[in-house]
């Protein structure tokens, strides 16, 4: 016996139509049976006991319920309520049929869960012309949860791939380097990454596309490989400034549709500690330090794929032991609150001035917090957060 609401999975039925009259009065069930017997293509059934229709309905599946107000051993308008709280039949058309032609009554029944409401028995052109229309309606809506259930399995799917290749936390004495990768309700195009190259460099980077869907998801991709599969040469990754400069000529806005992206791209020397970065339109990266000094490192240029032929700059900063160096998306500094506002960067800025950062775990800090602003765990947007902590002497 189903416990869930059916889903579209064959055309059977999404085609079928099915009534289910749930009426204590055998002569109301006789007449809409003949009512509904001129029509080939419904399956009409009939329940005179009220305390099992919610039983009946589960097992028949119905498109649509006809069902009267006043019956014995339960009340017609706590029985709407009761299919409602029931998961197989919460999304069936309900059409009550009452004697009663109250706006009291008739605005009760809608409050409580009715879609339609008949003063029976109503012209039998009318009545079939409901169900037409209630069935059609509710076949187009299991349609719809088909398509969103196989679509947000794509999307999870494609949120696994996208956690499958980030790269492993690297922990070391001198350092240690870990992310956090959380996936919006739709696609998008966030990554990040970072890699040792050579003489004891450290190369870290997060990219963020514009937009949702498959063509900020497929351009990401197309960032990602051109970093990752030897698009640059080891002195070009050695450099943000010709790293940035180069994804800029190699994605043009004009030959993407539009899209555009974000990105910072730095070089951490393990010896000296020193910091070269070069950024592109994205927030800046921040540095909290262990006198609770705070510190931003700006992205200088426009984003990627805006300005053709732009040359990016570079800059460079000493990091301390005991910093804690932030990366990440604008999905974690754009948070839209119930009340309509949106928590901005600014917002952003004094949470990462406070302690909130010196938690055992900020990313999960971060996290927590920027999910209490908005009111449910799932983000509007890609959040990618990048940590990278320097040991204390």
């Amino acid at each position: 016996m189903p416990t869930t609401a059916p889903t579209a999975t064959d055309s059977s039925l999404l085609e079928r139509i099915v009534v289910l009259l749930v009426d204590d009065q055998p002569m109301i069930g006789e007449a809409v049976r003949r009512i509904c017997a001129t029509q080939p293509a419904i399956e009409y059934h009939f329940c005179a006991d009220p305390t099992k229709a919610v039983e009946t309905a589960t097992r028949i599946e119905p498109t649509v319920i006809l069902q009267d107000l006043v019956m014995p051993g339960i009340d017609g308008l706590d029985l709407v309520v009761h299919y409602r709280q029931n998961d197989a039949t919460r999304l069936v058309p309900l059409i009550v049929l009452s004697s009663k032609e109250e706006a009291a009554t008739k605005a009760e029944a809608f409050a409580r869960g009715a879609n339609d409401y008949l003063v029976k028995l109503p012209d039998p052109i009318e009545i079939l012309a409901r169900i037409r229309y209630h069935s059609r309606g509710y076949r187009a809506l299991l349609e719809r949860n088909e398509a969103y259930r196989q679509l947000k399995n794509e999307l999870d799917q494609a949120g696994d791939y996208v956690q499958s290749l980030l790269p492993p936390t690297l922990s070391a004495p001198d350092l240690s380097i870990r992310g956090a990768f959380i996936p919006s309700a739709q696609l998008g195009g966030d990554f990040f990454g970072w890699s040792e190259l050579s003489d004891g460099n450290v190369a870290l980077f997060l990219i963020d596309v514009c937009g949702h869907g498959v063509g900020p998801a497929l351009l990401s991709v197309s960032v990602s490989n051109a970093l990752h599969a030897g698009g640059f040469s080891k002195d070009d990754l050695l450099s943000p400034a010709r790293v940035m400069t180069r994804l800029n000529a190699a994605f043009p806005m004009s030959n993407h549709r539009g899209m555009y992206f974000t990105g910072w791209y730095g070089i951490f020397n393990r010896s000296t500690r020193a910091l070269t970065w070069a950024g592109a339109g994205h927030p800046p990266a921040m540095v909290t330090r262990v006198n609770g000094d705070y510190l931003e490192f700006d992205s200088g240029g426009p984003p990627v794929g805006i300005v053709e032929g732009f040359v990016f700059t570079e800059s460079t900063a000493q990091l301390e032991p005991g910093d804690r160096f932030y990366l990440y998306s604008d999905g974690i500094v754009e948070i839209p609150k119930p009340d309509g506002s949106v928590w901005a960067y600014s917002d952003f800025q004094l949470f990462a001035r406070s302690d909130a950062l010196k938690a055992n775990d900020p990313i999960a800090r971060m996290l927590e917090f920027t999910r209490g602003l908005q009111g449910f765990s799932q983000f509007t947007d890609d959040v990618s957060i990048v940590e990278m902590k320097l040991p204390a002497d």
